[in-house]
């Protein structure tokens, strides 16, 4: 929906001129986002101002009505117990939900017009609002904000961002949650590419993970396949600046698809898909949600930000926002620390996620690659969470190692696996029972200074995230490590069960936590030897939390036994 124009009567240009130069004169002003950090990501450098006549696209998020209304919709359609178990909405239905009050639109579109605002295009939600304004405009409507250039990141990404902090008029308070293009730098790939263990003889030993390991381990045949119709499929979503290459996957396939039914390429990229060389974190997100989830149609949401501007995650979720049809499963391995990010903005985008969830959509995030994290506060040492893994609206996937590596054993904790407990999202009800008996009987608990034993739990999943095989830029590539890898392999797993159920009549799986937790692990391979990472000081000496029977804040409830999984999950 374009919006150039404020709906309703309007008064000559020069009135709107007098309008602006009310808010820009007033005294009374607010900032949406006053906690924002802005400390500049390692391996960033400012190239210096912008020019005051540079173009700049800024996303201005809008104050949404029935926020709780939709929570409490959003545990009614994936709660089994409900009666409104799996009659999710449509996106007309979220959009008359929480479309903005007709005060928030008229006053916020002419704020916008009468700074000169243009080519400003709204979603079907109407909660956000894309415009394109000078830099001179966007320094003069957000007071404080001074926009640099910046170049960072392993691709030497740029991005246009003000490291400071910026103010809106008081007047747009009851309107405006944050603008989207100002602080928040892209994302980093934290995959590793570990050294291969030694090892002497290869006799019944596989060297590295590779789908062929994938099903052995998690029990598929080659009948668990999908049927290879559109009436199914599935997502993974890019945020680096850096693609998957069809030539990469098809000789993926040709190496290591032999044995079961496959796709040759993705349904469906949306966004661009540039030209340049291929990414690992790409590559593999594409490659194991196609094998994992075999012969399923898969789409690729690739956001690498069209102009230095965007914010690439946000761009995903207003993609979210503006299409009724969308893919059952997405995977994701996006993730910034919490404390990185204006509670204002977490929140927002926290609803975000309800929206997807109230509509059916199963989102799978990874849990990080940092294990318990670690930062410090006011001297003191904490453990960091990290957010999406951390929204109670997700499902965070976890990390696991082969207790012997060159063998398909049992699994262990992958030391890197991120996990923990969210220091802004109280403990949702769903996990109160799981989250409570870990805490009440672990017998390797850290100081309760280091934690919030309140707050969210995560992960709530796990899988294989050491060693895998990649095939980018025509290169098979060993040892590569990350909840990169087991996020997409779950996701793919719960591709194969939505096509089990969608053929037998049932709605797909949608959110899964409350289930998931309301099943104790059934159909998941409890992971109760090892521990993740943290603080390397003196107090922990760099150990987080250590996994156990049943739920843990480390691999969550386990790692998917695909029989098992598939006959629990295929209940009404």
């Amino acid at each position: 929906m374009t919006v150039d124009e404020p709906k309703g009567r309007m008064g000559p240009r020069s009135c709107l001129l007098g309008l602006f130069a009310l808010f820009v004169a007033s005294n009374c002003s607010y900032s949406p986002e006053p906690d924002q950090q802005r400390r500049l990501p390692p391996g960033w450098v400012s190239l210096g101002r912008a020019d005051p006549e540079e173009e700049l696209s800024l996303t201005f998020a809008l104050r949404q009505q029935n926020v709780k209304r939709l929570s409490e919709l959003v545990q009614a359609v994936s709660d089994p117990g409900s009666p409104r178990y799996g009659k999710y909405l449509t996106l007309e239905d979220v959009a008359e939900l929480v479309r903005p009050s007709p005060l928030t639109l008229h006053t916020v579109q002419k704020w916008l017009l009468a700074a000169g605002a243009r080519n400003c295009h709204s979603v079907t939600t109407q909660d956000f609002l894309t415009c394109w304004l000078s830099v001179r405009q966007a320094e003069l409507l957000l007071s404080g904000a001074e926009f640099h250039h910046y170049i960072g990141g392993p691709a030497e990404t740029h991005a246009v961002r003000s490291p400071h902090p910026y103010r809106l008029p008081k007047a747009l308070a009851p309107h405006v949650d944050f603008v989207g293009g100002l602080h928040r730098f892209p994302p980093t790939s934290t995959l590793r590419q570990r050294p291969e263990p030694q090892v002497l003889g290869t006799v019944g030993l596989h060297l590295g993970v590779t789908p062929s390991v994938i099903r052995k381990r998690y029990n598929l045949t080659a009948q668990d396949v999908g049927s290879g119709t559109a009436s199914n499929s599935q997502a993974c979503a890019q945020f680096l600046e850096q693609y998957f290459h069809d030539s990469d996957l098809a000789e993926f396939m040709r190496l290591f698809g032999g044995d079961f039914a496959h796709q040759a390429s993705v349904a469906r990229v949306v966004g661009q898909q540039g030209r340049g060389r291929a990414g690992i974190e790409a590559s593999l997100d594409v490659e194991y949600l196609m094998s994992a989830g075999a012969n399923i149609s898969t789409w690729v949401y690739s956001s690498p930000g069209r102009h230095e501007s965007q914010e690439p995650f946000l761009q995903w979720l207003l993609l979210l926002s503006n299409e009724s049809a969308l893919p059952c499963v997405h995977t994701v391995s996006y993730g910034d620390d919490e404390d990185s990010l204006s509670s204002t903005y977490i929140q927002r985008v926290n609803t975000e996620l309800m929206k997807a969830a109230a509509r059916g959509l199963t989102l799978l995030f990874a849990s990080g690659d940092s294990g318990a994290g670690c930062w410090s506060v006011s001297g003191r040492h904490q453990f960091r969470p990290s957010f999406p893994a951390s929204s109670p609206y997700v499902t965070t996937v976890g990390g696991t190692s082969f207790q012997n590596p060159f063998r398909v054993t049992d699994e262990v904790v992958d030391y890197i696996s991120g996990g923990g407990f969210s220091n802004v999202f109280p403990r949702p009800s769903y996990q109160e029972e799981a989250v409570s008996r870990y805490l009440s009987s672990s017998a390797h608990l850290p100081p309760s200074s280091y934690f919030n034993a309140s707050g969210r739990a995560y992960p709530d999943v796990a899988a294989l995230s050491d060693g895998y095989w990649v095939v980018s830029n025509h290169v098979p590539i060993p040892w590569v490590s990350g909840t990169s890898a087991s996020t997409p392999v779950f996701g793919g797993l719960l591709s194969l069960i939505n096509e089990h159920r969608i053929l037998r009549g049932l709605p797909p799986l949608g959110f899964l936590n409350p289930r998931l937790y309301q099943q104790r692990g059934a159909g998941l391979f409890d992971v109760t030897r090892g521990c993740h990472e943290s603080c390397l000081n003196e107090e922990v000496e760099g150990q987080g939390f250590c996994s156990g029977p049943g739920w843990d804040p480390v691999t969550g409830w386990g790692t998917p036994n695909f029989p098992a999984l598939l006959k629990t999950l295929m209940n009404p």
